[in-house]
């Protein structure tokens, strides 16, 4: 007998809520991202599906493992935690770059009032 098929039906039914949520979650936003036509609108869709699907699958693998390992498995947690973090982070470096390069070409995907630099106090003008 294998050790999944020792899992007692109040461990599979949770594992498996969770893993069809992370999944549907992560198909939302590959759907979102092929559906999407600008590429601000791109950047939203896989960020969430990214951190939520991801949050999902960690869930039930945590739970999983845990039971059949019979210890508290966190190391997934960590894991899971670094994609939570760097996902936004990459969205909004991503979205800047974008901003930048299309305030420096006068695209017109823009709004006019997004075509020039907002003005900070803190720092002296070019």
């Amino acid at each position: 007998m294998t050790p999944l098929q020792s899992v007692p039906l109040a461990v599979a039914i949770p594992v498996a809520i969770f893993v069809v949520l992370g999944s549907t979650l992560t198909l939302i936003g590959a759907l979102g991202f092929a559906r999407l036509t600008s590429f601000y609108d791109r950047l939203h869709a896989p960020t969430l599906a990214t951190s939520w699907g991801t949050g999902g699958i960690i869930i039930a693998s945590s739970l999983m493992f845990s039971f059949i390992e019979g210890r508290a498995i966190i190391h997934e947690f960590v894991i899971g935690l670094c994609i939570v973090v760097t996902t936004p982070i990459t969205l909004m470096m991503l979205g800047r770059a974008a901003l930048q390069r299309d305030r420096a070409e006068k695209s017109p995907a823009l709004p006019p009032e997004m075509l020039t630099r907002p003005k900070r106090k803190d720092r002296p003008q070019d």
